[in-house]
């Protein structure tokens, strides 16, 4: 069977409202003490797999989880075991899943890559949960006299290591579960709910977390894009490619979201999910029309979330990263703590923001409709594509060549010592450049959606050999980008920091040198023939 449920973390601050709405007469409150199970090396975590027993009021129940969508649904497979025979195994200290029963079942291909009797002898308890759940159902009638019901349950307790049970991590979480009735009455609920106790969607199940305990982590490593999970065949419907284009940036946003809400400041998660974010919104722009369903409210609150996300990741990634690289060549030290404690809006105060969790749910929600209801689903999208990456390629040759147009006009300004026109050149340069890079990011994020349905057999070569000539392009024009606003940043705290001039002067030199090789390589891309 498929489990479709939407996980959030709770804040402190809106507990004992939250509760008083859980712990209401009709809720019930049970002990769940669950032994989780895996090899010694986690292939099954590696795999996506959980696999657990868990007591759940006075029944044993045996539960495995696997596939699913990534984000909100998942198989799952419940078998209620013989109390008496749990109760011998643990009295022994020999409860241990018993992996048979899985051969006919639904979940049987997500352990297909796995020898059942093999892995059964090596399978060991790594971790158990002692948690407190109270549950609610939550209803509503339809007009076809059927109900919709979801089952709300809020957890708190704690994992607890399964050789050393001082190795503690908490638990407190809500989930809502879509028991019966329509996915829109699930988002509905939950998005009520957000908005009433600020919470903060999370994709981090208990058996992840339990990894987490094992491997002495906080928090899981950042998530970036992979092309590969985007699952679209050639004659994908315009709205199927949309849905399948959000929910690939989904499965980079949400992992890094769910990170920082519970609290990692790891720059590498602030920089992926930053990056996943762009991906996203350059899919609604530039795909705007393959669906009715696409929301121009979703656009502005994403861009304003990575704006966020940027001024605080700059500064951050100068203080650990580029200062002690100045320091290793001999620069005097900067201190950076101050900037960044003073910046009044953090990753995770941005992301706890009810707009932000609102827009994602509704992404969610976006990906999990039916696209063969939308007017547009007897379109292709491949038939669509190729004027969505004309259009792209024509804006991103058109402003390179605005761009070499006012270099020539700065040199011949610098050559008969005409100071006011080379400082204008030089502000109309900085505005061509960052526009450029703004559109060929967009076109190299399109261009990798696009190449499934687009790259032909014969061409794949050709399209590898065009990607990598564009992402050069992109990459070192973002490079120059990133130097000269680290240049502006030591500029600015030379005014109170003496030692700061040394990493002004360093980026300077920088600029002066990248401008060679962020020329080559935007003529290699120009003279490059396109793959569609």
């Amino acid at each position: 069977m498929q489990e479709i449920e939407l996980k959030f973390l709770v804040p402190e601050s809106r507990l004992k409202g939250l509760m008083r709405q859980a712990k209401v007469k009709s809720s019930q409150v049970t002990q769940l003490a669950a032994h989780y199970y895996d090899t010694p090396d986690q292939q099954l975590a590696q795999a996506g797999i959980g696999l657990r027993i868990r007591k759940e009021g006075d029944t044993w129940v045996q539960t495995i989880k696997a596939g699913g969508d990534g984000i909100a649904a998942r198989l799952e497979h419940n078998a209620v075991l013989d109390n008496e025979q749990v109760q011998a195994m643990l009295d022994n200290n020999e409860l241990i899943p018993d992996l048979t029963i899985y051969e006919d079942t639904s979940v049987a291909a997500a352990l297909v890559d796995f020898k059942l009797k093999k892995l059964a002898k090596t399978l060991t308890r790594l971790y158990v949960t002692d948690v407190e759940r109270t549950t609610r159902l939550l209803t509503e009638s339809n007009e076809d006299e059927t109900d919709n019901c979801i089952e709300m349950a809020y957890d708190q307790g704690e994992i607890i290591h399964g050789t050393d049970d001082s190795l503690r991590k908490a638990i407190q979480e809500i989930e809502f579960e879509l028991v019966s009735g329509d996915l829109d009455f699930l988002f509905t609920t939950a998005k009520t709910w957000c908005k009433r106790y600020k919470l903060c969607l999370s994709t981090v199940t208990k058996a992840e977390n339990g990894g987490l305990l094992i491997n002495g982590q906080s928090h899981s490593p950042a998530v970036n894009a992979n092309l590969s999970q985007l699952q679209i065949d050639k004659d994908s419907s315009a709205p199927a490619f949309i849905r399948a284009v959000v929910h690939n940036c989904l499965l980079q946003i949400l992992p890094n979201s769910s990170a920082i809400v519970a609290g990692s400041i790891d720059d590498d998660h602030i920089l992926q999910l930053r990056i996943g974010i762009d991906r996203l919104r350059t899919a609604l722009k530039a795909f705007a029309d393959f669906s009715d369903e696409i929301n121009p409210e979703w656009l502005p609150i994403l861009k304003q979330t990575a704006t966020l996300l940027s001024d605080y990741y700059q500064l951050a990634y100068i203080n650990a990263q580029i200062e002690p690289e100045l320091q290793a060549c001999g620069a005097p030290a900067v201190d950076w703590t101050t900037d960044i404690e003073n910046i009044k809006i953090t990753p995770i105060n941005t992301l706890q923001a009810n707009d932000f969790q609102i827009t994602l749910l509704e992404l969610i929600a976006f990906t999990m409709s039916d696209p063969s209801i939308e007017p547009q689903t007897d379109q292709l999208a491949r038939d669509k594509l190729t004027k969505v990456l004309s259009k792209q390629y024509k804006k991103c040759i058109k402003t390179n060549k605005k761009a070499d147009e006012v270099n020539d006009e700065i040199n011949d300004n610098e050559l008969v010592n005409d100071d006011i026109n080379v400082s204008t050149d030089i502000a109309d340069n900085d505005q061509s450049e960052s526009e450029l890079l703004n559109q060929l990011r967009d076109l190299r994020y399109i261009s990798e959606f696009s190449t499934p349905l687009l790259s032909k057999k014969k061409a794949k070569k050709k399209t590898k050999r065009w990607l990598k000539k564009l992402t050069k392009a992109q990459k070192a024009l973002e490079q120059l980008n990133d130097d000269n606003q680290y240049q502006q940043f030591y500029e600015l705290k030379s005014k109170t920091n003496a030692n700061a001039l040394y990493g002004a002067g360093w980026f300077t030199a920088i600029l002066t040198d990248d401008q060679s090789h962020i020329d080559a390589r935007l003529a290699k891309f120009a003279d490059s023939s396109t793959f569609w």
